[in-house]
């Protein structure tokens, strides 16, 4: 059975539907469990007992959110090590463009040695319903690839 974490945080409630889209899309897949938590409440142990993570943030002053951030500064000394060549995918939610706040994730997740397995979404503005779709789409694939033993 693979383990998919879904790690995110939100103030407005936006990044909130797309984490659920993802875990909706995650969910779909035979013999997935899926652990849709909070950045704040999220451990080490989450991290490293999951096949598959997927990082969902709002773009704030350009850059990820601070619980994120938070995220990776509190795991990072132990799971860095741990974690080479997990399978990660992210969703943003943008007021801009959201290429900022991607940028610094895949800057973190060079450090940490993740693999990113697919393109990311990136909602400029309102949660629309296709959004919603891309996010079922990227859960439902993250997913499938760890149930299969592609990543």
């Amino acid at each position: 059975m693979a383990k998919i974490l879904i790690v995110y945080h939100s103030q407005t409630g936006h990044t909130e539907k797309m984490a659920q889209a993802v875990a909706q899309g995650a969910k779909s897949i035979e013999g997935v469990e899926v652990f849709l938590k909070k950045a704040s409440g999220t451990t080490t142990e989450d991290l490293l007992s999951a096949d598959g993570l997927a990082i969902g943030t709002p773009e704030n002053f350009g850059y990820m959110s601070g619980m994120i951030k938070d995220f990776f500064d509190r795991t990072y000394a132990e799971a860095h090590e741990k974690v080479f060549r997990k399978p990660y995918v992210v969703f943003i939610s943008a007021g801009n463009d959201g290429t900022g706040a991607l940028r610094a994730i895949e800057r973190i997740a060079l450090g940490y040695k993740l693999k990113t397995v697919f393109h990311p979404v990136i909602a400029r503005g309102k949660i629309t319903q296709e959004i919603l779709d891309q996010c079922f789409e990227l859960g439902a694939t993250i997913a499938g690839g760890c149930q299969m033993g592609i990543y």
